[in-house]
């Protein structure tokens, strides 16, 4: 910026220079202060406009820097649910399906269906888990952050439907048992009459 405002006071005393030096006739007479003056605006605008094009730029920089952040706090916030949700799912395994399988109105045919539609969620869960941990520890395919926080956003959102799922099997098998159990209560009743 320096260097275009030195360009510019050249410019300007060489044209006064030029002027001055001419002396045929019918060329008008300047008043040099005028120029003067003219030239000093003219140095105080192109201070104003390095500053503001300073300005422009730091600006610019503080809005990349925030685009970061938030894609920063949106990838956290992704993780964040992401392991949530994959806490819900191995609770519910662990108490839920084995207070299922551990029910008498669970026939013994029944337990391996059962257990590996459980596992076909739970293997999705830990597939989902590894491949977040692949995103976030290295420069996964060179990605940027707003591409890593979409990625992390999507895997949330599945987790959220495994949690879905998972939740409506249990209520599911849950149901079949107490119809069960209602069914023996009611076939093996005292009668008493």
């Amino acid at each position: 910026m320096k260097k275009e405002i030195k360009i510019l006071v050249f410019t300007i005393l060489l044209t006064l220079l030029m002027s001055s030096r001419a002396t045929s006739q019918g060329m008008p007479v300047y008043d040099n202060t005028n120029f003067i003056g003219l030239a000093k605006s003219l140095i105080e605008s192109a201070k104003q406009t390095s500053e503001l094009l300073k300005t422009v730029q730091f600006l610019k920089e503080q809005k990349e820097n925030l685009e970061k952040v938030n894609n920063v706090v949106r990838q956290l916030k992704a993780v964040r649910e992401l392991a949530r949700n994959n806490q819900i799912l191995f609770d519910v395994v662990q108490i839920d399906v084995r207070n299922i399988l551990n029910s008498p109105y669970i026939q013994p045919s029944e337990v391996k269906r059962i257990s590996d539609s459980f596992n076909y969620v739970l293997e999705n869960a830990l597939e989902s888990l590894d491949f977040v941990d692949q995103i976030l520890s290295n420069d996964f395919l060179k990605m940027t952050d707003s591409e890593r926080a979409l990625i992390l956003k999507q895997k949330e959102l599945e987790s959220k439907k495994m949690v879905s799922s998972i939740t409506v099997k249990t209520k599911r098998y849950r149901d079949i048992i107490s119809f069960r159990k209602m069914q023996d209560k009611v076939n093996n009743r005292q009668i008493n009459y």
